[in-house]
């Protein structure tokens, strides 16, 4: 028996051209999602908001949402010793607050929830930290950041451009 194999070829985005305008190709997914994500985001600290979209986007490899959420919240006041950090929070708890450790704990483990679903653990923490709203609303962030991760990496988004600014 001949076995043959299929060789995937990977580039990253820097070496393609963008796919297409998913807002264009899907605007009714795209204005639902957005509202989704102001749902998420509504009553949350910003500083929080953009930790957990930041450490998601680490996870997950998607260049163009970390570039956009940095310069988000270095344009809100973000200190930058802690946003060097964030890939490395639990090394270097003491740039977060207890609440955001929960909630990047949390970010990580719903990110990469096929390897170990979301820890008991994990989870308890995050209930020490946010009441059932609150912890409604970062799940809800935490979905939202997931998605527009996987947009951005499968129609070859280009970091540092960034389609919220009006052209």
């Amino acid at each position: 028996m001949v076995m043959t194999q299929t060789t995937h070829t990977s580039r990253t985005a820097h070496d393609r051209a963008p796919r297409f305008n998913f807002a264009k190709a899907a605007p009714k997914a795209f204005k639902a999602l957005i509202g989704f994500d102001a749902a998420a985001r509504e009553g949350l600290d910003p500083a929080l908001v953009e930790l957990i979209q930041i450490r998601a986007s680490l996870l997950n490899g998607c260049a163009y949402c970390l570039h956009m959420h940095t310069s988000d919240a270095r344009k809100a006041g973000e200190d930058e010793a802690r946003l060097h950090m964030i890939g490395v929070w639990r090394e270097a708890r003491n740039f977060f607050t207890e609440k955001e450790q929960a909630a990047l704990a949390l970010t990580e483990a719903v990110t990469l929830v096929s390897r170990d679903g979301v820890p008991d653990d994990v989870y308890a923490e995050a209930t020490r930290h946010f009441d059932e709203q609150e912890l409604g609303r970062v799940l809800a962030l935490v979905f939202a950041i997931n998605t527009w991760n996987r947009i951005a990496l499968s129609t070859a988004k280009v970091a540092g451009e960034d389609e919220r600014v009006a052209r």
